[in-house]
């Protein structure tokens, strides 16, 4: 994976955890919550928010964050269930970093293929000059099936540039890194999926660094 530049890198981070100096930090797909509860252990200074449409595997965590904080509570952080098609409105703006790490199903696909209607509500809960981060994972052969049900075209640096890419500028996303890389190069993403997943050696990543800009008016298909 292509060496990140210094100013989008919180330096006393292992994630790619972007800085914000304090803030809103949104993880979607979050999953178990993991990455969610770990950063905001180290960053009491910002407010972080899981959101994920499957609240099963969200219960424990959720039920630690409101402990005492000398048992593992955590008052800067919040879980919330929502698909990513329909996130709540009060969520509008709030947002100086949005995360979607290892996606998968609908999520995936939407992330992907730069499905319009969800990169519109990615950038509807982007404060201004906001970063969303995307990180995805795919073996061909492993995920061959599930690349073939949601029709996902191969992650190809000409796919990215020629296709991709455009399609998040259109709905309001400046792209300003992304890439490609083996598993063996993958930066520490303090996620469950992360943990099970990095050795696979036939997984390749990629990865979208974009700042939220002022969408185009006529959007790229």
């Amino acid at each position: 994976m292509a060496k990140h530049s210094t100013h989008l890198i919180d330096e006393h981070s292992t994630s790619l955890s972007l800085p914000t100096g304090g803030g809103v930090i949104i993880d979607l797909g979050t999953g178990d919550g993991r990455f969610v509860y770990q950063a905001a252990q180290r960053h009491p200074d910002r407010f972080y928010i899981g959101i994920d449409a499957q609240s099963s595997a969200l219960e424990k965590i959720s039920g630690k964050v409101h402990r005492k904080p000398s048992k593992g509570g955590l008052p800067n952080v919040l879980f919330l269930q929502a698909a990513v098609e329909s996130l709540p409105p009060e969520l509008d703006g709030v947002a100086d970093e949005v995360h979607v790490h290892f996606p998968w199903g609908s999520l995936l696909r939407a992330v992907a293929t730069g499905d319009a209607v969800v990169l519109q509500n990615l950038r509807r809960i982007c404060a201004p000059d906001a970063w969303l981060e995307i990180v995805i994972a795919l073996d061909p052969e492993r995920d061959r099936a599930e690349i073939a049900r949601l029709e996902l075209e191969p992650l190809s640096a000409a796919f990215l540039e020629q296709t991709l890419i455009p399609r998040y500028r259109s709905a309001g996303f400046e792209v300003a890194e992304h890439g490609l890389g083996p598993s063996t190069d993958w930066p520490e993403i303090h996620t469950s999926w992360a943990q099970r997943l990095r050795g696979n050696q036939g997984r390749s990543v990629c990865f979208l660094i974009a700042r939220a800009v002022e969408p185009l008016t006529s959007p790229t298909l």
